[in-house]
């Protein structure tokens, strides 16, 4: 089964930050949900584009690997169409939203048998390569 819609994974959290051990988790889960392809709408708000909702369960049990030992962590999946339906009360769109805007989005298939990605019926060659995540600024313009 070809699953075609896209979803969108929100994740809001509220973590204590008191303490220099509080500060490093709530770093390593930030840094963590940013791996797993997530981007910060707004300040702890998360927000990562899924092709189905297989792949929006599969994220949420990834999320629930990298959980802190504490916080206050909540997850919610909507469609495309119910996340375009948002209202934005005040401000605007922030520099990530529009940069990671789904019209941006290329998907890549991975090929378990080769061991390779695939866009479309191109194969795409890996290396694995150390990059460095940066994640912009929320109010970069």
């Amino acid at each position: 089964m070809i699953e075609d819609k896209f979803m969108r994974v929100l994740l809001m959290f509220d973590m204590p930050t008191k303490s220099k051990k509080d500060q490093k988790n709530a770093n390593k889960f930030r840094n963590s949900l940013i791996k797993l392809g997530f981007f910060m709408m707004q300040f702890s708000v998360y927000v990562k584009i899924c092709k189905g909702s297989a792949s929006a369960k599969t994220t949420i049990k990834s999320i629930e690997k990298i959980l802190p030992p504490y916080g206050n962590i909540r997850v919610l999946t909507i469609t495309e169409k119910q996340f375009d339906n948002m209202q934005i009360l005040l401000g605007g769109v922030s520099f990530n939203e529009k940069i990671n805007d789904d019209k941006n989005l290329v998907l890549f298939e991975y090929d378990e048998k080769s061991k390779d990605f695939k866009y479309g019926n191109e194969k795409i060659n890996k290396e694995k390569k150390k990059t460095k995540l940066i994640q912009p600024s929320l109010f970069e313009f």
